[in-house]
């Protein structure tokens, strides 16, 4: 490439981040890291209204999490700073103002209640919402329809005006998007977007394109639901005198709801049961209440999982390998094997390549994580080297880091109940007394291993003639509580000795 690659994520700091944000993050990151570029994180916080405080600074957590960290940020700086829009606010008039002096743009004084009365004189059956477009442009209180001297009235006197693009209307504006080829747009079906508010904010559509250029963006990764705006921002692009510096551009497909129905929102996962957001978010209601929505991490996914299960939403590399590690898929990406269409998105998938990564991971990378979960649960570990051996044993049954808790509680704490009502229907007084010799047979043990113990309680069942899966149900629950758990001898060389012996004891009176 001719250029330097420089893409962006440009965020909107309102609320929790969407999984469907956090691929276009790694997507942009992946180009970016293949090609030797530049990855840069920008905040759009043109909307002062719905600004969120602390949004801002999970966006920067949540990316952090998925270790995926922009090369420029308002964190980190940059050559291109400031890269909050707020904080670039005197930039963006001397634009719009050149557009009305080129006649691509118009200012337009209307009050909120002349818009809403024009929607109501133009609506019909066959369009229930009117646009302010050519159409109605004329009908309305702007610098098309005024005369000079009375728009330089309504300027001198300081009426809150906007600037609108003045979109053509019998053009057709055309582009190759990198995933889906050509697109075509005709203008006439486009309004007459606002591009600097009353207050002199940008909006979106502006001020992401002076910021492209400024920051010499050279590929804009986007959701596909940004497609309709695609016309105002290429025409922006040729109007300001940009056309040759314009981005490359690659609209995504959209992450849609399980049954594949529509696009995947928040109201989704909360009424199937999954989150949609990285990282917890809590909202704070006008009521003063709070409501949290749950995120990945903290259900217990590891990052590298919910970046591979990510990647996978939309993309392959034309195997059937599933499992990539980030340097993988940046090896392997490439924008074209992007699909066109929407990806469905599986939660039971999603927890499949959780399982699959927790599999993979050694013990002491799990154990920091682990620990925490443990903490949380009130699980006291003082070893750490036994916690690796723990998690060694348990964690192919783990698919989600929480289950390490139920998955090996018992081994730092004495079960509080036992499921003795599944030893009962096979219990007899033979049972009772082998198990009393089995404690013998383990006080005597001075070499505590799993295959020693084994090798032992087989014999001495034999000797009893009992056969040894019929007491072997009955030794793991007095191990573990229940009817799961890893090798039952395995479980007792962790927990020791005067442990498995206490615990045998507490069964068999309860029997």
């Amino acid at each position: 490439m001719a250029k330097k690659v420089r893409v962006r994520f440009a965020p909107s700091p309102t609320g929790g981040l969407h999984l469907g944000g956090v691929r276009t993050v790694l997507y942009n990151y992946l180009f970016a890291r293949q090609h030797g570029g530049d990855f840069v994180l920008r905040i759009e916080d043109t909307d002062q209204s719905r600004y969120v405080p602390g949004a801002e600074d999970y966006i920067y957590e949540c990316l952090k999490w998925c270790g995926l960290q922009p090369d420029e940020s308002p964190q980190v700086g940059g050559p291109f700073a400031p890269y909050r829009q707020s904080e670039r606010k005197s930039l963006y008039r001397q634009y719009a103002e050149f557009l009305v002096q080129e006649g691509k743009a118009y200012y337009a004084f209307d009050r909120p209640e002349e818009l809403e009365s024009m929607r109501e004189r133009f609506k019909t059956a066959e369009n229930p919402s009117p646009q302010y477009d050519h159409k109605v442009r004329q009908e309305m209180r702007n610098s098309c329809a005024l005369t000079f001297e009375e728009t330089d009235r309504l300027l001198a006197d300081g009426v809150p005006h906007v600037i609108r693009i003045r979109m053509p209307e019998n053009e057709t504006v055309t582009f190759t998007d990198m995933i889906r080829g050509e697109v075509s747009f005709h203008t006439g079906l486009v309004d007459d977007k606002v591009l600097l508010k009353a207050d002199g904010m940008p909006t979106y559509h502006l001020a992401v394109v002076v910021d492209d250029y400024l920051m010499k963006i050279t590929h804009a990764f986007r959701g596909e639901e940004w497609l309709p705006s695609a016309p105002v921002h290429i025409l922006l692009w040729k109007y300001l005198g940009w056309e040759a510096a314009m981005p490359q551009w690659a609209h995504l497909p959209l992450i849609l709801k399980p049954d594949g129905n529509g696009k995947l929102s928040k109201r989704d996962g909360d009424r199937l049961g999954f989150p949609v957001f990285a990282m917890n978010w809590t909202t704070k209601k006008e009521d003063g209440s709070t409501e949290l929505t749950k995120g990945f991490r903290e259900l217990g996914f590891l990052p590298e999982a919910f970046i591979n299960m990510l990647a996978m939403l939309g993309w392959n590399d034309g195997t059937d390998q599933e499992l990539f590690t980030l340097d993988e898929l940046v090896q392997k990406f490439a924008i074209d094997r992007v699909h066109k269409g929407g990806a469905k998105f599986d939660f039971e998938k999603a927890k499949w390549f959780n399982h699959e990564w927790i599999k993979k991971t050694d013990a002491g990378s799990l154990k920091g994580d682990v620990k925490r979960i443990f903490d949380e649960n009130g699980i006291s570990v003082a070893d750490d080297a036994q916690l690796e051996k723990v998690i060694t044993l348990v964690k192919e049954r783990c698919t989600l880091l929480s289950d390490f808790v139920e998955q090996a509680r018992f081994f730092f704490q004495t079960p509080q109940k036992w499921d003795v009502d599944a030893i009962k229907p096979k219990w007899n007084e033979a049972k009772q007394t082998f198990f009393g010799d089995v404690i013998n047979y383990l006080q005597q043990q001075t070499n505590w291993n799993a295959a020693d113990l084994e090798h032992g309680f087989k014999e001495l069942a034999t000797a009893k003639q009992i056969k040894a899966g019929e007491v072997l149900l009955p030794l793991r629950i007095m191990l573990v509580g229940g009817k799961f758990g890893p090798g039952v001898f395995d479980i007792a060389t962790i927990i020791g000795k005067e442990e498995t012996i206490v615990r045998i004891k507490k069964v068999l009176e309860l029997l």
